[in-house]
């Protein structure tokens, strides 16, 4: 596709988010860099961006409320010219057993990692189709695959993000748009640190190449499903799990 491309991603002041704009500001991306409480990081993301010689906008938006994400695509159209690319990376995780989990909890986390992905798409849909061209990737999880006995609430919403690709991966093929999930393992993040200071020794027994993945090879995936090279691929749910869980 000729012509400033820009992306937007969600969840970016750190992590996955953050690795995932710096990546693709690399690429050649202008990037919206999207948080709802580290605003500082969020400025410290996007100045690395502009380092890279891309422009940048920082965009405080709660991605579960649709009103806010709705304004938070048009400022990003208004501002960076456009929105080719949408990460949808946004999401947290917590733990109950089944019994005990609030159904407040199950109804967050869905608006959270469900809701907020439709919504997202539902907005940047219409400038990708008049664009020609689009990539959508959503970060789905090993736990939508595997399930988790004290995350029923985070696997079921991952896993709807799996449904939700393959749907939009079926009805935008014909406008240029691919949409692909990604499913990272344990990654090194701050979501997983509590996990991996007391149970190090025992994860890394239980995935073959003996490692955890770090943000940017999460990154670099996204990024290469968001080049012109990964137009064929939609659709599809790529797993980074080091082999902890084989479909």
């Amino acid at each position: 596709m000729a012509g400033r491309r820009v992306a937007l991603v969600t969840g970016a002041s750190r992590g996955i988010g953050a690795a995932t704009a710096l990546r693709l500001a690399r690429e050649g991306f202008d990037v919206a860099v999207n948080y709802v409480q580290s605003e500082q990081r969020a400025r410290e993301v996007a100045a690395r961006v502009e380092g890279l010689g891309r422009r940048a906008l920082i965009v405080r938006a709660d991605v579960a409320d649709y009103p806010q994400v709705k304004a938070m695509v048009a400022r990003v159209v208004d501002e960076l010219g456009g929105l080719h690319v949408l990460v949808n990376n946004a999401g947290y995780s917590s733990h109950f057993e089944p019994e005990a989990l609030p159904v407040d909890e199950w109804r967050r986390m869905l608006a959270v990692t469900l809701d907020a992905a439709f919504y997202a798409a539902k907005e940047a849909i219409p400038h990708m189709k008049r664009a020609g061209w689009g990539r959508i990737v959503n970060v789905s999880s090993l736990r939508a695959l595997a399930g988790s006995a004290k995350g029923a609430h985070y696997a079921a919403a991952k896993a709807g993000l799996i449904g939700l690709t393959k749907s939009l991966a079926l009805a935008l093929g014909p406008y240029g748009i691919t949409v692909n999930a990604v499913a990272p393992g344990y990654t090194r993040t701050d979501m997983t640190r509590k996990a991996l200071e007391e149970q190090g020794e025992q994860i890394l027994k239980q995935i073959p190449v003996r490692r955890v993945a770090e943000p940017e090879e999460v990154a670099a995936l996204i990024a290469f499903l968001c080049s012109d090279e990964a137009g064929s691929i939609t659709g599809e749910t790529i797993s980074l799990n080091g082999g902890i869980y084989m479909r």
